[in-house]
Order: structure tokens, then C-alpha cells, then sequence
């Protein structure tokens, strides 16, 4: 929707400013003025354009930049970019090259201290993006930046106008406009894209010796290797270099711009025919070499193929080279989306397809959720791992991000841990380690599941609260989970517990000076706060722990139906034996008293402490950590005044007796 909006709003300013040539119709701009919103310099021939402009559905953010915008009937074309600009924004793809999109009305380009300089006003409005960075800052008062008629931005003297202090021609990017020059080997002729599983830049040479014969360099980067694609061509007879002491110069006179895709393509076109192609590097190519670089073990494979076409081959061989270039780049992606994940990498973007393949098109469903379903399957480097497909794309989207987010930058043992994540299109992926044991509420209350030992229920308890002590008090910023429960704590092959589930999860300052005041959460588990429209703090999850506490000692449902047509509430009546000195009550009756006395008082009045009505009354996670390691000492809590308002009191017998008929 925000595209669209962008999209409409662009061809309202094209139709009420014909071509998309602003009011502000002037070739110079001049020390303290900038450029923003549809403000552009236009050449004096009306050819070029410098501002912001979109491209095209389905591509239609802002990119600034010269624009040749001559033709009546063709869209403005990108024949220019602020370079070093392609991973600081937002990218847009067109022409198969990656450029810079912006918010025009939020940016601001202007001629400073004798330099030019591009501001994003999102960042800080005293951020330079970009500059020109002449480095003289003694020409400032007579400096003045104009358009020429042939694309090329200058900054020149406002007096002699024959002194240049800089120009766009001597800062190509991916486009050589009519007039432009190539300079000698050092000089390139450039474009860069990042895209899913690889970052992609390709550069082109040329020989000084023989100045109409090029090299192109395509680099491919992953976390693995690093692969170089060369190969080499020579420029038509036809096309119109002229050639200097230092410089190959495409003749001033030409109707033709020369482009250099991201893939390593080079192509000529027609200016005012809309893109027309008149001739592709693929035609005149002389010999490729592919190598690869393996980052883990140093190793370094080569090979290289030479053309020695004749008319009637050419069209096989370009048609061999297109093959070769497709199945390496297809071979490298493959080999970047497959480097192991069991290391310290960062998060992993993984494609659609990539993850439908592991999970056998998603044929082995886990579980469900509010927000999705988890699928079983396996990937390149690891032995299985759980897929989360979420659903709806509103919330899905919240909790994406949520998830991300947290998770995504942290890693502890009692947190599940995130390998990746897929944005692609409407669909949210995210890759998280598998469990062989599923979630901690399968065992509590299921009855065809092994019971747990109370050794086991101990261990899961304390991993479980050193989880949240780590994303509490021990995270750059504090962590909120909003949502603690049994169903979110999952269970290893030894069944060490980890925290799952991060969809609700806030981020707090260290200070705890913000609040959640947006309801969040399963009923059940919910501190009186949320329920009260109070601010939410770190303390929320103290009480939800709390209450998962009496569920791991009991081995049912805080809340749950004992007799026909009444409800019981368990945690009043745990609140109420745990200060009558009776713990032993609360104990799972499948367990038939096989406990640790000592660890069930223990644990009985750290679940109490943890509901407190009043926040300052509930222990901080790190303390509940030292009180089940047992150097901390726990005294008997108050029975909290908001349980007591409920009724249904039964005695301990009857509790026994329900469990029993479990």
C-alpha cells in the first residue's frame, strides 16, 4: 500500500509538471541552496535532469540521481547515482543494478562548502550521506554546481567558468553517457547488487595498449568463498571512441549510452529509443575464467575457456557463455545458501524455494499456533530444524519482525536458538533449531506422554528462569517475552528447556524508563497489571513464570474445570497450603510423592513470590535463579489479595482425588 501511495503520488507531480520537470527550472545550483521533493536541475537543453525521481511499477520509490528525460514518449532514464550508496537504503532493482531509494521530502541535496552533499533527514539532519568531498574548502563563495547539456554534473568556478573543481564524468557508475570517458586501467566503469544469498559487483577495464578492448570482473561474496568471473571483448568498429592521451571518448555526437549490468553484461543503447539495445559484450567475447576462493581452507580453483568464434558458430558460442555464466552464478547462490549454520554466523536469508525443498513442501506439520504452523525439516549443515510458517499477513508481519529482532541477536542455552528467516514476497519463514522433545506442556498434561521425574521438572524450571534472566538483565536491552507458558518452553534431547515464541516480545531500555501499555499474553498467565491497564514492565513475566511454576509441580492447568458446572482456581488454593507450611499437597500425583521435599518447598514459595499483586513484591529472574540454586534464602510469601477474591475452595483430598482420575 505505502508503494502504491508513493507510486500515485509521483505521477500526480509528472501530470501537473510536464515530463516531470519542475518549476525549478534551472541548470545551477549555488552555495546554501539544496534540492528536495520535485525540486531539479535541468540542463539548458532540456536534456538531463538532477532530483528526485521514481522508475516504474512495481519499482516505484524515489531514487535521486541525473535522469536523461529528452524523449516525449520514453520514462526518464538513470544514467547516474551518488556512488557508495547501494547498502545504505532500501533497494530498488531495475536494469538488473541496485540503486539508492530515498524519501524526497525527508532528503536534501545541496552545494556546501564548495561541496556537494546528500542528507537523509531519517538519520540526523547534520548526517552527510554523501559528498562530493573536493577537499577545498577555499572555493566555497565562488563555487557553483551546474547540469551541462551532455549529463555531466560539475562544480566549476562562477567566474572561470573553464575551472573545475569536480564533475560526475571523473565518478562513473554503471552508465558512460555521450561525451563521457573511460580513463585508463585505472579506472572502472562499476555496479553493485545485493540480493538473498550473495553480494554481486562487476567492474570493467580497459587495455591501454589496445583502448577498444575491455576486461570485465564479476565478484560474487559469501560467507564461504569468494568467486571472480572474468572475461573479455573488444568494443564494435562501429561505435564512435575517440581516442586521447589518456582516455577512450565516446563521441559527443552519439545517439548511445554504454551500461554494465551488476551480472557482469556490458550493453550499448539508444538514448532517445527507449533503452533500444544496440549491442551486447556477450556478442564480442573473447575468453572467460571463473575462480573461487574458499575462506575455510584457503583453496583456490581455476579454469578458463577461449572463443575462437566464426560467423556461423557465434550464435552457439554466446549461447554456451549465457549457459556457463547462469549455471556458475546458479552454482554459487546454491553454495552460499548451503554453508553450514551450526556456527557463529549471523542470521540467514533463505529463499522460498530453498526452505519448500527442506521441508518437503511443508508435509510434516509440527504444531499450530495463533499466528502459524511449524513444519519438520532438514538442512544442509544441520541434522533437522523446525520451519515457523506464519499466517495472516497483518500480524504475521508483527510477530516477524518481533522475532527477528530478539532472538535473531541473541544466543543463550535456554533460548531457542533462530539460524534464519524468509521475507519473501507475502510469505515469513523463520528457520529455528528442532526440539526433539516438543514443547513442556505436551508432557505436563498429556496423558498418553512420560510422566517427568522431579529432578527433570527442577532443571526445567531453573534453565527456564535463567533464560529470562539473561533476556531481563543481562541483554543490551531488557527483553519482554509477554507470553510465558509451558507451550513456549521447548524441550531438547536431554530435555534442557528453552524459551521459544518471541512474537510478542518488546524491547525495553536498560533504564526500564518505557512501558508496554497494549494487552499481550495468554489469559491464565497474565499479571494483574495487564488486565488493571497499568504499564508493563520486565516483572509481567516474573508473574507468568510464576504461574508456569505451579503447572510443573502439579501437573495441571492453573485454571480447569474440577466439578460439573464449577470452576476451581489452583493457584489460590497452592498460595493458601504454601503458607500453611503444606506443599507437599501441590505435588503431581503421578509423581506418588517421588520429590525433593526440600526443592518442592523450595520451588512451592518462589511460585507464590512470583504472583504478588504488586511488582515491587515479585523477585527479580536473576534472584529466582539463586533461589532455586539454593543460595538464596525463600521466606513464606503473602497469599496475594487479588487470588482471594476467588471462590470454590476445595481441601487438599479433593485435589488428590481429581489427579487421581486423571
Amino acid at each position: 500500500m505505502e508503494k502504491a501511495c508513493k507510486f500515485f503520488i509521483a505521477m500526480f507531480i509528472c501530470i501537473m509538471s510536464p515530463r516531470c520537470k519542475s518549476a525549478h527550472a534551472t541548470d545551477a545550483l549555488f552555495p546554501g541552496q539544496a534540492l528536495s521533493g520535485n525540486k531539479t536541475l535541468l540542463s539548458k537543453n532540456g536534456a538531463f535532469q538532477l532530483g528526485f525521481n521514481f522508475l516504474s511499477p512495481p519499482c516505484s520509490e524515489f531514487i535521486f540521481g541525473i535522469w536523461y528525460v529528452n524523449s516525449s514518449t520514453c520514462k526518464p532514464l538513470l544514467v547516474w547515482a551518488v556512488p557508495g550508496m547501494e547498502l545504505t537504503f532500501e533497494v530498488c532493482d531495475i536494469n538488473k543494478n541496485t540503486y539508492p531509494t530515498l524519501d524526497p521530502w525527508k532528503s536534501s541535496f545541496s552545494l556546501s562548502y564548495g561541496n556537494l552533499q546528500l542528507t537523509s533527514l531519517p538519520y540526523n539532519s547534520s548526517t552527510i550521506m554523501w559528498s562530493s568531498a573536493t577537499g577545498m574548502k577555499d572555493i566555497s563563495t565562488s563555487a557553483v554546481a551546474v547540469l551541462l547539456d551532455n549529463g555531466n554534473l560539475v562544480i566549476r568556478d562562477q567566474v572561470n567558468s573553464s575551472v573545475l573543481f569536480w564533475q560526475s564524468f571523473d565518478n562513473l557508475g554503471d552508465t558512460l553517457l555521450p561525451g563521457g570517458w573511460l580513463g585508463p586501467n585505472g579506472q572502472l566503469l562499476y555496479s553493485a547488487k545485493s540480493n538473498v544469498s550473495a553480494s554481486i559487483s562487476s567492474s570493467l577495464s580497459r587495455n591501454a595498449n589496445q583502448p577498444k578492448e575491455f576486461t570485465i570482473l564479476c565478484n560474487v561474496y559469501c560467507s564461504t568463498a569468494n568467486y571472480r568471473i572474468h572475461y573479455s571483448g573488444t568494443f564494435p568498429s562501429w561505435m564512435d571512441f575517440h581516442e586521447d592521451e589518456y582516455s577512450l571518448l565516446l563521441s559527443s555526437n552519439s545517439d548511445l549510452y554504454v551500461r554494465l549490468d551488476s551480472d557482469g553484461t556490458l550493453s550499448a543503447a539508444k538514448l532517445e529509443g527507449c533503452g533500444t539495445l544496440l549491442w551486447s559484450s556477450l556478442d564480442t567475447w573473447q575468453e572467460i575464467s571463473y575462480s573461487v576462493q574458499e575462506k575455510s581452507h584457503s583453496k583456490l580453483v581455476h579454469f578458463s575457456i577461449k572463443s575462437k568464434l566464426v560467423l556461423t558458430a557465434k550464435a552457439i558460442g554466446v549461447l554456451i557463455l549465457l549457459m556457463l555464466i547462469a549455471l556458475v552464478l546458479f552454482w554459487i547462490r546454491r553454495k552460499c545458501l548451503e554453508r553450514p549454520l551450526n556456527s557463529n554466523n549471523t542470521l540467514i536469508i533463505f529463499s522460498e524455494g530453498h526452505i519448500k525443498k527442506a521441508t518437503k513442501s511443508f508435509s510434516e506439520k509440527l504444531g499450530e499456533g495463533g499466528f502459524g504452523y511449524v513444519f519438520k525439516g532438514a538442512l544442509p549443515g544441520l541434522s533437522l530444524v523446525a520451519v515457523k510458517k506464519l499466517k495472516g499477513i497483518a500480524q504475521a508481519e508483527k510477530q516477524f519482525r518481533a522475532e527477528v529482532q530478539t532472538i535473531g541477536i541473541i544466543r543463550h542455552i535456554n533460548l531457542v536458538r533462530l539460524f534464519g528467516f524468509c521475507a519473501q514476497g507475502r510469505t515469513r519463514l523463520l528457520v529455528y533449531e528442532y526440539m526433539e522433545n516438543g514443547s513442556l506442556s505436551s508432557h505436563l498434561f498429556s496423558k498418553s506422554s512420560a510422566k517427568l521425574t522431579w529432578d527433570l521438572r527442577y532443571c526445567i524450571a531453573l534453565g527456564t528462569a535463567r533464560g529470562l534472566a539473561y533476556l531481563h538483565e543481562e541483554c543490551r536491552e531488557c527483553i519482554i517475552h509477554c507470553d510465558m507458558k509451558p507451550d513456549n518452553v521447548l524441550l531438547d534431547a536431554e530435555f534442557c528447556p528453552k524459551i521459544a515464541d518471541f512474537g510478542m516480545a518488546k524491547l525495553l531500555g536498560r533504564d526500564f524508563s518505557r512501558a508496554l501499555t497494549t494487552m499481550r499474553g495468554t489469559i491464565g498467565y497474565l499479571a494483574p497489571e495487564w488486565i488493571s491497564g497499568q504499564p508493563i514492565t520486565h516483572k509481567a513475566d516474573v508473574y507468568s513464570y510464576g504461574m508456569m511454576i505451579l503447572e510443573i509441580i502439579s501437573g495441571r492447568r492453573n485454571a480447569e474445570k474440577i466439578k460439573k458446572g464449577k470452576y476451581t482456581y489452583f493457584p489460590i488454593f497452592a498460595a493458601i497450603k504454601v503458607n500453611e507450611g503444606d506443599a507437599i499437597c501441590l505435588l503431581d500425583p503421578r509423581l506418588e510423592g517421588q520429590a525433593d521435599i526440600e526443592q518442592l518447598n523450595r520451588a512451592c514459595r518462589i511460585a507464590c513470590w512470583c504472583i504478588q499483586d504488586a511488582e515491587d513484591h515479585r523477585p527479580m529472574m536473576g534472584q529466582v535463579v539463586k533461589m532455586l540454586e539454593g543460595v538464596m534464602e525463600v521466606g513464606i510469601p503473602p497469599i496475594p489479595r487479588s487470588l482471594q477474591n476467588y471462590i470454590g475452595m476445595e481441601d487438599c483430598s479433593y485435589y488428590a482425588d481429581a489427579n487421581n482420575s486423571l
